[in-house]
C-alpha cells in the first residue's frame, strides 16, 4: 500500500495519474494547501521542503517503508518499481529523463510562476506577466515541434508524460490557446481519454 499525500495541483495529480496508470493501491491523504497544511510537524517529516506531493511506500525496498518527495523523484521510483512507463533500455531511458527534467526545470516552474502573476498575484505586473507568459508560450513551441511525428515526447507513453499533461490542463490560466499548437492539444486529448487518467482526474480535493 502507496499513502500518497496530496492536492489537487499538477504536481499533484503526476502521481494519481501514475499511481492509477500502475495499478498501485493507494490511500489519499489530502494536503490543504490552502490551509497550510502543508507546514505541519508530521508532514514536514515526509516532505521537509513544505511541498505536495509526497509518498510513503509501506511496501519498499526490502519490504521496509519509504518516503519519498518531489514529484520527478516519485515518477522515478514508481516506474522502477513496477517496471512499467519507465524503460530498461539505456537509450529510451535518457530519452524519457530528458523529457521528465525538462517538465521539473522549466515547464512546470515557468508555467507555475505564470499562473501566479497571471491569476493570482494581489496586483498585475505588466513585466512578470510578460515575462512568464512569454516563456510559457516558448515552452508550448517546444513541446508541439517534439510531438511532430509521434504521440508522445519519448516515443512511447511514459512517465515523463504523465509530468507534463496536467500542466496543460490549466492552459486557459496561461493565457494559452491551444488552437495555436496543434500536436500539443491532440497530445492533450489523447491523454485526457485514457481510462486511468479520467479515474485520477475524478479525484476531488
Amino acid at each position: 500500500m502507496i499513502d500518497l499525500y496530496y492536492w489537487g495541483t499538477p504536481n499533484g495529480r503526476k502521481i494519481s495519474i501514475a499511481l492509477e496508470e500502475m495499478g498501485l493501491e493507494y490511500h489519499l491523504y489530502p494536503i490543504n494547501i490552502m490551509e497550510n497544511d502543508q507546514f505541519q510537524a508530521d508532514f514536514l517529516k515526509i516532505s521537509p521542503n513544505n511541498k505536495i506531493p509526497a509518498i510513503v511506500d509501506q511496501n519498499g525496498p526490502n519490504n521496509q517503508p519509504i518516503s519519498i518527495f518531489e514529484s520527478g523523484a516519485i515518477l522515478q521510483y514508481l516506474g522502477r518499481k513496477t517496471g512499467l512507463f519507465y524503460p530498461n533500455d539505456e537509450q529510451a531511458r535518457v530519452e524519457v529523463e530528458q523529457w521528465l527534467m525538462w517538465q521539473m526545470g522549466g515547464f512546470g516552474p515557468m508555467l507555475g510562476q505564470n499562473h501566479h502573476f497571471s491569476k493570482f498575484a494581489p496586483e498585475r505586473i505588466a513585466y512578470a506577466t510578460d515575462r512568464y507568459v512569454s516563456e510559457t508560450k516558448r515552452l508550448y513551441g517546444v513541446l508541439n515541434q517534439q510531438l511532430i511525428g509521434q504521440d508522445y515526447v519519448a516515443g512511447e507513453y511514459s512517465i515523463a508524460d504523465m509530468a507534463i499533461f496536467p500542466w496543460i490542463i490549466t492552459h486557459h490560466w496561461q493565457q494559452i490557446d491551444l488552437e495555436d499548437y496543434p500536436q500539443v492539444k491532440a497530445y492533450f486529448e489523447r491523454i485526457k481519454a485514457r481510462p486511468a487518467v479520467l479515474r485520477a482526474l475524478a479525484i476531488q480535493v
